[in-house]
C-alpha cells in the first residue's frame, strides 16, 4: 500500500504501473496478433484467439494487481454469483468518469467473456490499442452521417452489412457487448442542458443497443445490467488513480431477453419506439437504485414523478 505518499505522486506511480504492464503484455500479444494474419485458418484460428483471450485476461488482473497494491478500496459488488463465462451477453452501464471501465474490468475479468466495445473504424489507427482491439475480435463499425447519406443513397444501410458481418465471428463464439447508454459521462453540467428528468443520470441513448439488437440480437441470451455508484463522489479518473476512490458500490441485474426487444430497430418505427420505452423506464428504476445505494432519500418532485410513471412502468415490464 502506498497510501502514505501524496495522492499526486501515487497517481503517477499509477499512470507509470499501467503502461509498463500495458506495453508488456502487448510484447506477447504482437507476435500472436501476427501469425493470426498469416494464418487464415479457422483451426488454428481459433487456436490463437483462445491465447490472445489469455493474454488479454492477464493484462486486466496485472491491471487489478497493480491497483490494489496501490490503493485500499472498500468493494460492494452484488449480482455476480451466477454468472456464466460461455455465454452472449449485452452489458449496459451508467457512466460517471473513465474509472467506470476499470471497475467493469475487475468485476467481470474471467466471470463473463471479455468485454468488448462496438468502435469506430478511425480507432484502429490508435497506438498499441488499435492492434489489440483488432487482434481480440473488437467490432469496428463504419457510421455514415445523415447528410453523407443524402448525398450517397446507395450507401443507405451499409454501415448495419459492415457491422453484421463483423459480428458474424461470434455466433460460434461467446462474448460481452459494452455499451454506455448515456452516450457520455454524467456530469451536472450536461444532466442541466439535457433538462434530464432523471437525479442521477442522464437519459438513455436507445440507437446503441438498438443497432445491437439489430444485428445480433438474436444471438445474446442475456442482458447484464450495471449500476454503479461512488459513495462520497463524484469522482474523475485522475482522482481515482491518485488514491482519492475509497468506496465502490456495483449491482448487476440479469435480464432475459424476450421476444420483444428483438426486432428492426432500424426500420421498425413502431419497434422502435416500445424499445425506447422500455429503455427510459429501466433509466428510471436504475435511478431509483442508485439513491438506494447511497442512501439518499427522495424528494416530494421525483415522487410523484415515480408515481406518475408507475402504470406505464407495469405495461414496459412486459416487454421482458
Amino acid at each position: 500500500m502506498l497510501n502514505f505518499l501524496p495522492h499526486t505522486v501515487i497517481g503517477v506511480i499509477t499512470v507509470l504501473y499501467l503502461i509498463v504492464n500495458t506495453v508488456f503484455w502487448f510484447c506477447f500479444l504482437l507476435p500472436v496478433t501476427i501469425l493470426k494474419v498469416i494464418f487464415q485458418i479457422k483451426p488454428v484460428t481459433k487456436f490463437l484467439n483462445i491465447i490472445l483471450k489469455g493474454i488479454a485476461f492477464i493484462w486486466i488482473a496485472g491491471n487489478n494487481f497493480g491497483l490494489a497494491l496501490t490503493r485500499k478500496i472498500e468493494w460492494e459488488v452484488a449480482g455476480t454469483d451466477d454468472l456464466r463465462n460461455n455465454q452472449w451477453f449485452l452489458v449496459i452501464s451508467n457512466h460517471q468518469s473513465w474509472t467506470d471501465i476499470v471497475v467493469l474490468q475487475k468485476v467481470f475479468n474471467g466471470k463473463i467473456p471479455l468485454l468488448k466495445f462496438f468502435l469506430k473504424k478511425e480507432l484502429i489507427k490508435v497506438p498499441l490499442m488499435g492492434i489489440a482491439w483488432w487482434a481480440l475480435d473488437f467490432p469496428f463499425m463504419k457510421r455514415y452521417s445523415p447528410a453523407f447519406l443524402e448525398k450517397n443513397p446507395h450507401l443507405k444501410g451499409k454501415d448495419i452489412e459492415i457491422t453484421k458481418k463483423a459480428c458474424a465471428k461470434f455466433k460460434t463464439i461467446p462474448v460481452s457487448i459494452m455499451n454506455f447508454v448515456e452516450g457520455t459521462r454524467f456530469t451536472p453540467e450536461k444532466k442541466a442542458r439535457q433538462n434530464s428528468p432523471y437525479r442521477n443520470l442522464l437519459k438513455p441513448k436507445s440507437g446503441g443497443i438498438g443497432f445491437v439488437f439489430s444485428t445480433m440480437g438474436e444471438q445474446l441470451t442475456g442482458i447484464l445490467n450495471i449500476t454503479i455508484a461512488y459513495p462520497g463522489g463524484p469522482y474523475s479518473f485522475w482522482d481515482f488513480l491518485c488514491g482519492r476512490v475509497r468506496h465502490i458500490m456495483v449491482n448487476v441485474e440479469e435480464i432475459p431477453i424476450s421476444e420483444n426487444l428483438i426486432g428492426d430497430y432500424i426500420n421498425d418505427a413502431q419497434h422502435r419506439e416500445r424499445f425506447q420505452q422500455w429503455l427510459n423506464f429501466l433509466w428510471r428504476e436504475k435511478d431509483l437504485k442508485i439513491d438506494q445505494m447511497l442512501g439518499r432519500s427522495r424528494d416530494e418532485f421525483e415522487l410523484k414523478t415515480a408515481g406518475a410513471h408507475g402504470e406505464k412502468g407495469m405495461e414496459l415490464r412486459d416487454l421482458n
